[in-house]
């Protein structure tokens, strides 16, 4: 779309990138009118480009043709190889971006990017995953003199639809896996932290990603709506919340579909744990990157017996924390990504309040800024204890028993959970019966290895992200058969 279309001045690039957006191979320099703002104050830190459909569209023509040319595993992998490499020497850069328009502190930034460059690692050694196998024809007596086999071939063009929170690995996360599996793909990231994908783009294709195989288009709802529902794409790869993933189901068409949606994570603390080792953990688990990650700890089930010395432990832990700036390293929580948010955490909480729970810390807000808070009696039916905050609180509740803090534990949404005892078959109990896609022993819920198969249940998800099940997600089964019979002897039999 031209700066004439949008009716207001063009802009020039931002954080030193070549462009506002990536179509066909192709940097977007002029119409680039979207503004990014930081989140601490709501100034401009840089501007991209406002993709309308005609835009979308020759970023996934262009993917489509490129993805049908030849680009040999071995190139793909060595191409994943230098982009890691490419992502490790420029963490300084990468990092100043990720920080200056979104939620992150500086540290939070750098370890980032350091997940970035072992995602796309990880990606290059995902190539066996793409192997196949012969096919047993001899199983069938409609199968003899058949020969055949399959390997998994690319699906055609991936779109990829990244939040805000993490707004470099989780773009690495589905363009990684992508690209190894032969695809195209066209990102499209949050319009409040697009700088990040502009920048792995850019990186991808200067260690040799084929120009047009990768596309980043920019914008709001409209850009995204025209991507999803565009006929030339065959996988939508997104990670938001539930009421976007809904809308997409309801407007993609027959694509193939992976969505990671979040979850209300709990964490139980057993009447024998280490009290003040679960305590520690769960203030690291809770108020991370002002408690903006899907992993985030919210439920905390404490056993009735260790409960007072837990939520003492807890609380001064939570009021130990520094919130600031994001360029400060000692800040350890920042800003939530807007204002708004930080409302909607504020009204969350209030609300609560008014229904008789008690904060132990925090419950204020300035501007952006969410302290971080521990409640307790928080009444059962109140927003901060059944849907996901997505912001820096979390509750305490007091349980009577193993059995009812599952339960408990079980009433919400869980992408991921924890458990703290000192006993292995309690432990292994407990992780039996939660209804999470991975149970953390004498951990919380905030861990995630970018190596190891990604996703919830129910709600939280379709699929599962983790590099190579990505990529066995991001690619099909293709068979080649040899019928035989007396034609085909005779061919073989004249080669010889």
């Amino acid at each position: 779309m031209t700066a004439a279309a949008a009716g207001t001045t063009p802009r020039t690039t931002s954080f030193g990138l070549p462009g506002g957006a990536l179509i066909a191979g192709e940097w977007q320099t002029g119409g680039l009118t979207f503004a990014v703002t930081d989140p601490h104050d709501g100034t401009p830190v840089g501007w991209v480009a406002r993709n309308d459909a005609a835009d979308v569209d020759a970023a996934v023509r262009a993917a489509a043709r490129a993805a049908a040319e030849p680009w040999p595993l071995w190139q793909r992998r060595e191409a994943l190889d230098e982009a890691a490499r490419l992502v490790r020497d420029e963490l300084p850069w990468l990092a100043g971006i990720i920080s200056a328009e979104g939620s992150k502190t500086i540290g939070e930034a750098e370890q980032e990017v350091r997940r970035c460059a072992e995602t796309l690692r990880l990606s290059a050694a995902a190539g066996p995953v793409l192997r196949g196998e012969v096919l047993e024809f001899d199983d069938s007596d409609r199968g003899a003199g058949k020969r055949g086999w399959f390997v998994r071939a690319p699906l055609g063009v991936v779109a990829a639809i990244t939040p805000f929170n993490d707004p470099l690995n989780l773009v690495a996360h589905k363009v990684g896996p992508a690209l190894v599996a032969g695809n195209g793909v066209v990102v499209k990231p949050a319009d409040t932290t697009p700088h990040s994908a502009l920048a792995l783009a850019e990186l991808l294709l200067r260690a040799g990603v084929p120009p047009a195989r990768i596309g980043v288009v920019c914008g709001a709802a409209a850009t995204g709506h025209a991507l999803v529902t565009h006929a030339g794409v065959d996988v939508v790869s997104f990670t938001g919340g539930p009421a976007t993933a809904a809308r997409i189901a309801a407007v993609a068409g027959p694509k193939k579909l992976l969505m990671e949606l979040g979850g209300n994570n709990p964490v139980i603390v057993c009447g024998d744990a280490d009290v003040e080792a679960a305590a520690d953990a769960i203030v690291r688990g809770a108020f991370g990157c002002a408690g903006q990650n899907c992993l985030s700890v919210q439920r905390v089930y404490a056993d009735a017996s260790i409960h007072d010395a837990l939520l003492t432990r807890v609380t001064a832990g939570t009021r130990a924390l520094k919130v600031g700036p994001k360029t400060d390293r000692t800040t350890d929580v920042g800003p939530m990504i807007s204002e708004a948010e930080a409302a909607r955490v504020e009204a969350w909480v209030d609300a609560a309040l008014a229904g008789g729970a008690r904060a132990h810390t925090g419950a204020r807000r300035s501007g952006a800024y969410y302290h971080p808070t521990v409640l307790t009696g928080v009444p059962a039916d109140a927003d901060v204890l059944v849907r996901e905050v997505f912001g820096p609180v979390v509750t305490v509740v007091r349980v009577e028993s193993a059995a009812a803090a599952v339960a408990a534990a079980n009433s919400a949404q869980a992408l991921h959970a924890g458990v703290f005892t000192g006993g292995l078959d309690e432990a292994l109990s407990i992780a039996d019966r939660l209804q999470a896609g991975a149970v953390v022993v004498n951990g919380t819920s905030d861990l995630r290895i970018d190596s190891m198969p990604f996703g919830g249940f129910k709600s939280s998800g379709i699929g599962r992200e983790g590099v190579r099940f990505a990529v066995a997600a991001m690619s099909e089964p293709r068979c080649t058969i040899i019928a035989g019979g007396p034609q085909h002897q005779s061919t073989v039999n004249r080669t010889q």
